[in-house]
């Protein structure tokens, strides 16, 4: 086994066929099943935007989610090696995508707002300086072609 390289698969179904197929742009549904080894099956859809439904999931905020939890699962790793105690950690992510005159487009950003609770209140400032490293680790943030901004916030312990 190479530890240096590691797969991942996922099935993809579209479920969205309402009887005339993609006949028409209203035609059809965007619904489709997302299916992986272990957790199962995820749905998705499109972006209401985009005639999508918004009780699934759509591929926009699968990425948001996906650097969202990325940086934070790189972000208790580096807080780990750094001797700093984490006790909390929550976010509140956005993601901006631009729409061309083409119909193409593209995410432009996501900025990470991180709250990350500490059980030694001296160690905010070094606490804050960790977010750039777990950027710097996170597998998510270094494949995308924009740039990922973080506005942490750090704080002690709550009395």
């Amino acid at each position: 086994m190479n530890l240096q390289e590691h797969s991942y698969a996922a099935r993809i179904l579209w479920t969205g066929n309402l009887g005339e197929g993609t006949s028409g742009y209203r035609a059809y549904s965007r619904d489709h099943e997302v299916d992986v080894e272990g957790p199962g099956r995820l749905l998705g859809t499109a972006d209401p935007t985009f005639r999508g439904s918004k009780e699934r999931w759509n591929p926009e905020q699968l990425l948001l989610t996906a650097v969202a939890q990325c940086h934070m699962l790189s972000y208790l790793h580096v807080a780990v090696q750094a001797g700093v105690v984490v006790t909390g950690y929550s976010d509140s992510a956005t993601g901006t995508l631009r729409l061309n005159p083409d119909g193409s487009g593209e995410f432009t950003g996501i900025v990470l707002r991180p709250r990350v609770e500490l059980q030694d209140a001296g160690q905010v400032a070094l606490a804050d300086s960790l977010h750039a490293e777990a950027n710097r680790l996170c597998f998510i943030a270094r494949s995308l072609a924009f740039p990922v901004h973080h506005e942490p916030v750090a704080a002690g312990p709550t009395v």
